[in-house]
């Protein structure tokens, strides 16, 4: 039934709103252990999701004619692989958490959950008015 109701997309955001909210709790918990020796600092890497997502899509599927050819999306969205930060190498106690940096990540992530979340309402918005028979 929920088929009926909601296409790709809908459900593709649905998605992408609880991978962002994966991100900030990483993020939270980069913050939480700044101070914490040899902790390297976690992300989602959403352009690399992002990206192999694009690739897999139909329209784009590329045939592989030799065994050297890069095979596609190896990794599930749903369940995306985090990837570790390496400290650099002037860490003294190789922590990788650079607060600058994941106050960035964190504002980035919580402006895209804001935008989905917007757009998300504003989709929903419109089926409760073509529900309605355009009356509100």
């Amino acid at each position: 039934m929920s088929n009926m109701l909601f296409d790709g997309l809908h459900n593709g955001v649905g998605r992408v709103l609880d991978l962002r909210q994966s991100q900030h709790a990483l993020t939270a918990g980069n913050l939480a252990n700044a101070d914490t020796p040899g902790y390297k600092a976690k992300v989602i890497p959403f352009d690399r999701i992002l990206e192999e997502m694009v690739d897999r899509a139909p329209h784009l599927e590329l045939r592989r004619t030799r065994g050297d050819h890069t095979p596609g999306l190896e990794t599930d969205p749903t369940d995306p692989s985090i990837q570790e930060i390496e400290a650099p190498p002037w860490a003294a106690d190789g922590n990788s958490v650079v607060a600058e940096r994941e106050a960035v990540r964190l504002k980035e992530n919580s402006m895209m959950y804001a935008a989905l979340s917007r757009g998300l309402g504003r989709r929903l918005t419109m089926m409760r008015f073509a529900a309605s028979d355009g009356t509100r």
